[in-house]
């Protein structure tokens, strides 16, 4: 029996020798003829730590190696482009301005505790 090959893109590579593959597809349905996205996490052994987040990769099926694990990185077929890290700094420069209220000034809660001093 063949084993089954799926290509998708890594969304996690935090773990030892474990990375999350995102398949997504189109799909239509029966009866409403609409097509939707369908997405699909799938855990993988990543034996050298090769694959990064963002990267296009094929996996393959094997035999189970743990509780989640039924896949194994077959290869890496496109890096990613960009920088990961670029996606933290837009978040730390988000959460910088929920520290201050639409008229540029600091959150009405520092000005209260400023006036009841």
């Amino acid at each position: 029996m063949a084993h089954k090959t799926l290509t998708g893109i890594v969304t996690s590579d935090a773990r030892d020798k474990t990375i999350t593959v995102t398949i997504t597809s189109r799909e239509t349905h029966p009866l409403y003829r609409k097509q939707y996205t369908v997405s699909r996490n799938y855990q993988a052994h990543d034996a050298n730590n090769d694959a990064h987040v963002g990267d296009k990769v094929t996996i393959e099926e094997s035999r189970p190696l743990s509780k989640t694990k039924s896949f194994v990185l077959k290869s890496i077929d496109e890096r990613a482009k960009g920088s990961v890290e670029l996606k933290q700094e837009v978040n730390a420069e988000v959460e910088d301005k929920r520290d201050y209220d639409h008229d540029g000034n600091e959150a009405a809660a520092s000005e209260a505790e400023e006036s009841t001093v």
